[in-house]
Formats: structure tokens, sequence, C-alpha cells
């Protein structure tokens, strides 16, 4: 695995870093808006007083913390893989390239020794699973590494009330940043509850290190919600979101080929309008998450809390 000597400094020295995913530079938006976000993501990273680790695998080399040409080039090549855990070993003995989903995100930065991660939303379980038992590796993930992650929610497309249910299940720590709800994606509130609310950065931060101090294997998920006036309606994208999934059923597309589908759909459907959305609720989460690992950071470098 390759860590960026920037990255790899910052860890060393004990400062914030902050992973991110790529999958959404190769799969979840056209060129170039895909690398527009990507770079305004890691500024805004670096704004908030962390450092930026863009995660990818070139040539079949792990990366951690990937140079702006490198996410230039992941943006405009065509055929780079989507990579779970079980890709993993094929895309590296191959030298492929790879662009992490949330698991592969996750398990490199557990293995660079990252805390925190930022993405947009996390996988689950998918509307109609008692059915298709279609539900993402992103949960086990989550359950049993140690690390922490920022989304808005679930996507979209998903069975919110089943996936809270595994994440409660596999023992996931949960918790809402000023909204006594779960996020959800576009819409900024599901209405389903969460067990605990944190105000500030700081707060998140003495529980992420009450986790590892006792310790408890396992991460933990933070639910921001997209800024309010970036959110859009319910019974806008919902109608949408059902015809999406209805039309994926009718061309049976399965597995990890269904959220691409779905999240392009809906950017067709919406007229653009959910990939806008989408892009501010990912710089947002980018921002709180930054936050939380410069908070986590310093209690961990004084040895005592906030």
């Amino acid at each position: 695995m390759k860590i960026n000597p920037e990255v790899a400094k910052a860890l060393k020295e004990g400062k914030p870093v902050v992973a991110l995913e790529s999958t959404i530079i190769s799969h979840g938006m056209p060129y170039p808006r895909n690398v527009q976000t990507a770079l305004l993501v890691e500024k805004t990273v670096r704004d908030n007083g962390a450092v930026p680790a863009t995660m990818g695998i070139i040539n079949g080399e792990p990366i951690v913390g990937m140079t702006p040409e490198e996410i230039e080039e992941f943006g405009k090549r065509k055929g780079i893989a989507k990579v779970s855990k079980r890709d993993l070993p094929a895309i590296i003995a191959t030298k492929a390239w790879g662009a992490t989903t949330v698991s592969a995100t996750i398990l490199m930065a557990k293995a660079a020794g990252i805390e925190v991660f930022v993405t947009g939303g996390i996988g689950g379980v998918h509307r109609g699973a008692e059915e298709t038992w279609d539900v993402s590796r992103d949960l086990y993930e989550l359950a049993s590494e140690p690390v922490t992650v920022v989304c808005a929610g679930a996507k979209a497309i998903l069975d919110i009330d089943k996936t809270l249910e595994v994440l409660e299940t596999q023992g996931v720590t949960v918790l809402s940043y000023q909204s006594p709800t779960f996020a959800n994606f576009y819409c900024r509130e599901s209405g389903k509850p969460v067990d605990y609310v944190f105000k500030t950065p700081e707060e998140a931060a003495r529980i992420i290190k009450a986790k590892r101090d006792f310790p408890l294997t396992g991460g933990i998920l933070i639910s921001n919600p997209c800024p309010e006036e970036d959110a859009l309606p319910h019974e806008y994208i919902d109608k949408i979101i059902t015809d999406a999934v209805a039309e994926a059923k009718a061309k049976d597309i399965k597995g990890k080929d269904v959220t691409p589908f779905l999240l392009k759909r809906i950017v067709e459907m919406t007229g653009g309008k959910s990939l806008e959305t989408n892009i501010h609720l990912v710089v947002n989460n980018a921002k709180v998450g930054a936050k939380i690992a410069k908070a986590y950071a310093e209690m961990r470098r004084d040895g005592k809390d906030l």
C-alpha cells in the first residue's frame, strides 16, 4: 500500500487525516464534475484543519492519498472497477485500476491508521431485500473495523428502516449531528429516530475516544443532514426513486450494478438537481468530518478530554 508522503507525515505526527473514497469519482458523477467535486472536498477538508487522503487502486497498488493528477486520471479513465472487500485481491493481483467503495475505503483507512472517513451516503439494505438479499458490505465493515464514517445517511435508494436495524444488530454506534433523526441523503431528515445526538465536533470526538479506549470493536456511523437550503422535497424525490427502482428491476439489474444505475437515472430524471444536492452534502460532510478528526487528534495528543 502506497501512502502519500503528506498523509504519512501527518499520521506520524498525530495530526488529523480524513479518508475519502474514489467510487464517487469514477462511478458517482460525470466528468469533469467528478474531479471538480473531489478536489473541492479535499480543499474543504484542508480548510477545516485536516489532511485529505483520497483512496484508490492504481495498477494494482492501493493508494492512500491520491495526487491531483491521479484524481484527474481517475475522473477521465473508463472501465475502472468498483471495488468492495471481495474485489480487492483480484484487482491487486491483476494490477488493475479500482475505485474504492465505502467498505474498501474503511479497510484501507484502518490499515493506514486513519480514524475518520467522509463519504456521501453509505450502502445499506436495498428495497426488496427480503427477496433479493441485497445488503451492502458497508454495514459489515462498519461493524468490524475501527473507523468513524461521516455520511448524509444511507443512499436514498435504500430501505432506511432495515438499514438501521442491521446497524443495531451489528453493534454499530450511530450518532446524529444536531438532529434527532437519521439523515435522509437528498431530503435532509428521514423521521427515523437516532439514539445519540451531538451538537459539537468535540462531543463526537469524546464518544469516538470512549469507544477506542474501552476498547470496543467496530466503527461509528455519524449521520450529518444535508444543508436545508440544498435538500430536495420528499414527495418529489421519493416518486423519482420509486420509478428508478422499478426500472432497475424490470431490466434485471442486480448486485453492485444497482447503485450506479439508480444514481445515474435519478440525476437524469431530476434534470441534474440530485447531482447538485449530492455535491453539497458531500462537501458539508467533509467540513464536519474534518472538524471531528481535528478534535479527536487534539484529544489523543493531549491525553485528555477537550
